[in-house]
């Protein structure tokens, strides 16, 4: 297998693993605590807190990233699978990057140097996985 094959494989998994994982943990009253601030401040996705509560907003948000993470791993046998998948992911990867212009404190100092809520930078490269899905499936 080739070096760029096993790295798009590679990074196709590995996306797959962080949705599905995500995707589960959104299960918990935990997590959907921990991503109220989050969603209550995005302009994309406040307006689901005002038809349902947190926790059901939490399990529709791990739904959408367990099908996303599902497809995703689809895509290596079916190319609509790959095609629906990797606009799903891009989706949720924009909105997440959303979160570092939308949430409050988010960012902050130390010493001289910004920093944020790494766990939404890593996103960056999953968006950049979103791309290449996309374009490994287009017609």
């Amino acid at each position: 297998m080739k070096i760029q094959k096993m790295g798009y494989a590679f990074g196709v998994i590995a996306t797959s693993l962080v949705l599905l994982w995500i995707g589960i943990l959104k299960f918990t009253a935990a997590e959907a605590a921990a991503i109220k601030p989050l969603v209550e401040h995005s302009f994309l996705m406040s307006w689901m807190y005002k038809i349902a509560s947190v926790n059901i907003v939490s399990v529709l948000i791990g739904l959408f990233e367990i099908i996303t993470g599902l497809l995703l791993l689809l895509s290596f046998r079916i190319k609509i699978a790959g095609k629906i998948g990797g606009y799903l992911a891009l989706i949720i990867f924009l909105t997440t990057i959303s979160f570092l212009v939308t949430t409050p404190g988010i960012w902050k100092k130390v010493e001289f140097v910004l920093v944020t809520d790494f766990f939404i930078l890593k996103d960056l490269a999953f968006l950049a996985i979103s791309l290449q899905v996309i374009e490994r499936h287009s017609d």
